[in-house]
């Protein structure tokens, strides 16, 4: 069953997606640093740089090599989030539509969309709406629901909303109820991050990713060995330095507390990281967003630390800088939710839609 991955970036919907059993045949985004390890981490994928509000049916077919059974992507959510201006001159509201614009070319069995939860509150969900009425009548439409990657296994507290639409020729409806019943329960902090300790630096490859052997100071949990996988080596474990005067105010920080100048809040290693933030890109000031505390250590959690968190596997490899690498765990979906999600929607899909792709 094949899939579009529309905002790719790095590429957290694209995984889960495929964890889920699906193949991701096209994925599309504006911006190359978000995608620069795409092909790295999705052997035989060719992301395609874009801009989606120019992007037609044909050459997103054509670059899809075909048939397509699903269209997924989670539009900018600047222009909507509780976070940032929400400005509604934001000209990245737009793209949403040209999501559903899409989705409404090329009819396919089923799409998903994620944003903030913003994007549902009342000053902008008639841009939602509005932007639905472009598939209606050939969708059952799904949500906005309230998820939560917490509440799918992930070790970080990610509320954000889905919206899931159904062409009923080929996928059976899907309730609120039958969604839920993909929970699991979250994962701490300590199951995600507590094994890095220990971790030794083995060196810096020639495009600059260092990379680390596991340690032996903390057995991995469950949820670590499976984003362990075989392999005995991972990248971007490298500590930021701090200055001396600043490391020694983040040590008195106490675990669930708060950074008094920087706004550093330090992890519990008993409950779930709070949302990690994206920052800016360079068209909008490269400001960095304050990135949580290490629950033990008077520094800033790792772009490892941060990837082991939202879900990703050891194996995924993100930018040799770490300010771009956290701008592309912060602009992602966590893989443990999207899995759980598309397996929800897969256990839904008929035979007509296998066939239909043939």
């Amino acid at each position: 069953m094949r899939l579009i991955d529309l905002f790719c970036g790095c590429g957290g919907l694209s995984l889960g997606a495929r964890n889920a059993g699906f193949k991701v045949v096209s994925s599309v985004d504006i911006d190359p640093i978000l995608t620069s390890s795409y092909q790295r981490n999705f052997r035989g994928s060719r992301p395609l740089i874009a801009d989606i509000s120019s992007l037609t049916r044909s050459e997103l077919l054509r670059h899809a090599g075909g048939h397509v059974d699903g269209v997924v992507g989670g539009p900018p959510c600047q222009g909507f989030s509780e976070a940032g201006l929400a400005s509604p001159d934001d000209p990245r509201r737009g793209l949403l539509r040209h999501f559903f614009r899409l989705v409404s070319e090329l009819r396919p069995s089923f799409f998903l969309m994620e944003n903030v939860r913003g994007l549902a509150f009342e000053k902008n969900r008639h841009e939602l709406d509005s932007a639905l009425e472009l598939v209606a009548g050939r969708y059952e439409v799904l949500g906005p629901v309230k998820l939560d990657a917490a509440m799918f296994g992930a070790a970080t507290s990610r509320p954000r909303v889905f919206v899931i639409g159904f062409d009923h020729s080929y996928v059976d409806r899907l309730t609120v109820g039958e969604l839920h019943a993909w929970r699991r329960p979250a994962a701490t902090v300590f199951d995600a991050i507590s094994d890095l300790q220990g971790a030794m630096e083995e060196g810096v490859d020639p495009d600059g990713l260092d990379w680390w052997r596991y340690g032996f100071d903390v057995a991995p949990s469950l949820y670590a060995r499976r984003l362990r996988g075989t392999r005995r080596l991972f990248s971007g474990h490298r500590r930021i330095p701090h200055a001396p005067a600043v490391a020694a105010r983040f040590a008195v920080v106490p675990q669930g507390g708060r950074d008094i100048v920087g706004r550093h809040v330090r992890l519990d290693w008993n409950k779930q990281c709070p949302t990690i933030r994206a920052g800016t890109g360079p068209d909008r000031g490269s400001f960095q967003a304050v990135r949580p505390l290490h629950p033990v250590e008077p520094r800033v959690i790792t772009v490892r630390e941060a990837a082991r968190l939202q879900g990703f596997p050891d194996r995924f490899v993100f930018h040799p800088t770490a300010w771009h690498s956290f701008r592309m765990i912060g602009n992602s979906v966590s893989p443990i939710i999207a899995e759980r999600i598309f397996k929800a929607i897969r256990s839904k899909m008929s035979d007509a839609a296998s066939l239909a792709a043939e």
